[in-house]
C-alpha cells in the first residue's frame, strides 16, 4: 500500500517538534479491538481507541516499489495473565487488522490530518509469551495481496450463489448454458 503524505503532513515532519502516533484496529471474532500508540482514550469516528503507550509495539512495515505481499508485526507487552484466555484458543486466522499513521496538534487535542493508512492485511497467528504474572502478546499479519496467491474453492453454482445473496436464481440456469450452442456474426437460424 503505497501511501504519499499531503503537503501538509510532509511540512510537520520537519517542525522542531513531532508528534506521531500509531492507531491499530484488530478485527477480533469476539468484536473489535483498537488501540493507539499513545496514553488514555482517544476518540476518532466515533470510535473509542486504548491508549497502550509504551507497551505497544509495531514491527517494521515495508513498503516496496514492485507488487509484493509484505507482512506485519505487532506486540503488546505487560498483559495480565488473566486476559491471556482471551486471546489463547481464538481463531484470529483470516480476521482483517489495519493500521494509521497520525500527527497529533500541538494540544494533542485532535490530529492535525486523516490519519494515513500504513497497513491493511488479514491477522495470520498470534503467539504468546506467558512469563508468570505478566505475558507479551505478538500477532503477525499478513497483506491482503497473499490472498491472490491461494486457490479459489467457489464455483460458479446455484448453491454457492445461495450462499451469499439467498434467493438469486441467475446461477440455476448455468448448466444449461454448457450444452447450448452459440454462433457469433451468424444469422439466426
Amino acid at each position: 500500500m503505497t501511501q504519499r503524505l499531503s503537503a501538509t503532513l510532509a511540512a510537520e515532519t520537519a517542525q522542531p517538534v513531532v508528534r506521531p502516533v500509531l492507531l491499530a484496529l484488530f478485527n477480533f471474532a469476539g468484536g473489535a479491538v483498537r488501540a493507539w500508540s499513545g496514553v488514555g482514550d482517544l476518540v476518532w469516528e466515533g470510535q473509542t481507541w486504548v491508549g497502550v503507550g509504551s507497551f505497544g509495539a509495531v514491527g517494521p512495515i515495508e513498503e516496496t516499489t514492485e507488487v509484493r505481499a509484505t507482512g506485519a508485526r505487532f506486540q503488546l507487552s505487560g498483559v495480565p495473565s488473566g486476559l491471556l484466555n482471551e486471546v489463547v484458543g481464538v481463531s484470529v486466522q483470516g480476521r482483517r487488522a489495519r493500521l494509521w499513521l497520525a500527527f497529533m496538534a500541538e494540544d494533542w487535542g485532535g490530529f492535525i490530518e486523516a490519519p494515513v493508512p500504513l497497513f491493511d492485511g488479514r491477522m495470520d497467528m498470534v503467539e504468546v509469551t506467558d512469563g508468570g504474572r505478566i505475558a507479551t502478546i505478538a500477532l503477525a499479519a499478513e497483506n491482503r495481496l497473499r490472498d491472490l496467491e491461494r486457490p479459489r474453492l467457489r464455483r460458479y453454482t446455484s448453491q454457492d450463489q445461495q450462499s451469499d445473496y439467498p434467493g438469486d436464481r441467475g446461477f440455476d440456469f448455468v448448466p444449461e448454458l454448457q450444452e447450448l450452442e452459440i454462433r457469433w456474426g451468424a444469422p439466426a437460424a
